[in-house]
């Protein structure tokens, strides 16, 4: 690897930066992975990223001299970033709980929400200004904008608020996921 480097002096850059992105994404995507409490997933990526760090690293240590690594490091380091979290948006990975809060429209959202295959949950509660429906519903995340479509229809500026669930059991889920997840559970079984 040195004497590429040494052959041509651009590659050295290039392959930092490079190491940078892939080590920083798959960091990005580990410490996504230890929040939602992937025991097995976030030990792997941590491996892999370290290991490409340290490859990257070395590499720049031995060529001080060269200032534009420096400058594909941090380069590579935002470039990362960026990536594994776009990747971890795209992935939609994990569970989340939305709440709800209808004051007049309780009824008639409980009734859309489960009409398109929703599990909800509906409490009455009593808010600062007088009676309100609180919807409960715990989706899969790449479920979030068909439920907030459901909600806007209704209402645009009813207030709900949504937050990453680390653990569920039982539940109803929407079918079109709960088949998908059989289908794969199924695979995985008869291998």
């Amino acid at each position: 690897m040195e004497t590429l480097f040494q052959t041509y002096p651009v590659a050295l850059p290039i392959f930092i930066f490079f190491a940078r992105i892939l080590d920083v994404t798959l960091g990005t995507l580990r410490i996504i992975s230890l929040s939602r409490g992937w025991k097995r997933l976030a030990p792997l990526l941590g491996f892999f990223e370290v290991f490409i760090w340290v490859v990257a690293i070395s590499q720049l240590v031995r060529n001080l001299t060269h200032f534009s690594s420096y400058l594909a490091y941090a380069a590579g380091f935002a470039a990362g970033n960026y990536i594994g979290m776009w990747i971890e948006e795209k992935l939609a990975l994990g569970t989340l709980s939305v709440r709800i809060f209808a004051v007049f429209e309780g009824d008639e959202l409980s009734k859309r929400l489960a009409d398109a295959g929703f599990g909800v949950t509906v409490l009455d509660g009593h808010g600062s200004g007088g009676p309100v429906k609180v919807l409960f519903t715990t989706i899969h995340r790449r479920e979030l904008e068909q439920v907030e479509k459901i909600i806007h229809e209704l209402n645009p500026k009813m207030f709900y608020s949504v937050e990453e669930v680390r653990a569920s059991s039982e539940g109803v889920f929407h079918p079109k996921r709960r088949q998908q997840l059989m289908k794969k559970f199924d695979l995985i079984k008869k291998k």
